[in-house]
């Protein structure tokens, strides 16, 4: 009885605490009448043409209307890439009806286009009334990867028309998580590589934006043998051929996608230095006998059970001592903040799993999975890529 009653006394006390109101923190107050000040249309006005604060409140009016705008300007890049503006203006200037015969279009819709890319900032106009690339339209030649990446956000875009019904699961089955399903196609016979090309170009495309950044970062040249776990057609482990002529390469992925990248590495000359192994985790065992594993922007597109499985599995496949390098965009990141949580939260939504997680969440998994001596090495851009090293500590190694 008495138990009981202390129980119910404890039980009690637990209520009447839970109900007891929480007083906000001072900054807690500020920020709620900062906010309801500046949610008055009368204080906007008074903010839009006070001296002191004339800059502040413009810039806030820009910023929001390049929010509600943003679609627009997404689309507008997206058409120059379809149409392959910027390769048109490579090598001269020309005018809108010069692109307008290049391109099919009407020469008032190639001069709106033309017009609509110059206020983004891709393209300049001269003073006779020809448009030429700017300095973002170049970068974009430079970079057919990120061409690629445009041209496939035509599905995000598409999933992305009812956000509400996404967030809500009430969206059914999204363009992006019917294209991953190449994963279906990719388990079967290997012969049958064709469903999986599309994939293929895009890793490739995905990887080789990144590579060069994770090899600089992170030099192979003290290792003997490299596994990349999901490497796609070995874009990676090409660009890391040519930056370790003596490294040995392993490539792990779904049997179809192994054997595009088979043929791939003996087109490249590489058949010799080259292993491709066809499976699936953590249904199959990774291969043994490298001393380096890569997980290159793929251990985000995984929930943490499978991460977990994944990491489990490289830390069984790796030699003692061996290291695991996760190279991806990570949440937390400075100045990266809007691509982490905004992009890929959304676009990992869609995809139907995964997401962006911070150093330290990607520190507690390899823990978990026995990783030691886990270190982040930096990388040029980390907005675009940053890099976890980690050890397999464990048997002789550990001595």
């Amino acid at each position: 009885m008495a138990h009981a009653e202390a129980t119910a006394q404890t039980v009690s006390a637990n209520e009447h605490h839970a109900a007891a109101p929480v007083k906000a923190s001072w900054r807690a107050r500020w920020r709620a009448f900062r906010s309801r000040t500046i949610a008055r249309p009368g204080f906007q006005r008074w903010a839009a043409g006070f001296p002191l604060t004339r800059r502040i409140a413009q810039a806030n009016t820009r910023a929001l209307f390049d929010l509600c705008a943003g679609f627009v300007y997404s689309q507008t890049l997206f058409a120059c890439i379809r149409l392959d503006l910027f390769h048109l203006l490579t090598d001269a200037p020309l005018t809108a009806d010069a692109v307008a015969a290049r391109t099919g279009l009407g020469p008032a819709q190639a001069e709106r286009l033309l017009k609509a890319a110059t206020a983004l900032d891709l393209l300049g106009r001269l003073p006779d009334g020809r448009f030429t690339l700017a300095d973002l339209g170049a970068a974009l030649v430079g970079n057919p990867s990120v061409a690629a990446m445009i041209e496939h956000h035509a599905l995000l875009y598409a999933d992305l028309a009812d956000p509400v019904a996404l967030l809500r699961g009430e969206a059914g089955a999204t363009r992006l998580s019917r294209y991953w399903a190449y994963a279906d196609a990719a388990r079967g016979d290997p012969a049958n590589a064709a469903p999986v090309a599309a994939y293929g170009a895009l890793m490739g495309a995905s990887q080789d934006l990144i590579a060069d950044d994770i090899l600089e970062a992170y030099p192979l040249r003290g290792h003997r043998r490299l596994l990349d776990v999901g490497g796609g057609e070995g874009a990676f482990l090409k660009r890391a051929a040519a930056h370790a002529p003596d490294l040995r390469l392993m490539l792990f992925d779904l049997p179809a996608v192994a054997a595009r990248a088979a043929a791939g590495f003996t087109e490249a000359g590489l058949g010799t230095r080259a292993e491709t192994f066809g499976g699936a985790f953590p249904d199959d065992p990774l291969p043994r006998g490298a001393d380096a594993v890569s997980l290159v922007r793929v251990v985000h597109d995984h929930d943490d059970d499978k991460v977990l499985a994944l990491l489990r599995a490289a830390h069984a496949a790796l030699a003692p001592g061996g290291t695991l390098l996760i190279a991806e965009p990570m949440a937390g990141t400075p100045g990266a903040e809007a691509m982490a949580d905004a992009y890929f939260g959304f676009y990992l939504l869609a995809m139907g799993s995964g997401r962006c997680r911070t150093a330290m969440e990607l520190t507690h998994l390899l823990s978990k999975a026995g990783f030691g001596r886990i270190r982040e090495i930096p990388t040029r851009r980390p907005f675009l890529v940053r890099l976890i090293a980690s050890n397999r500590l464990d048997g002789d190694a550990c001595k």
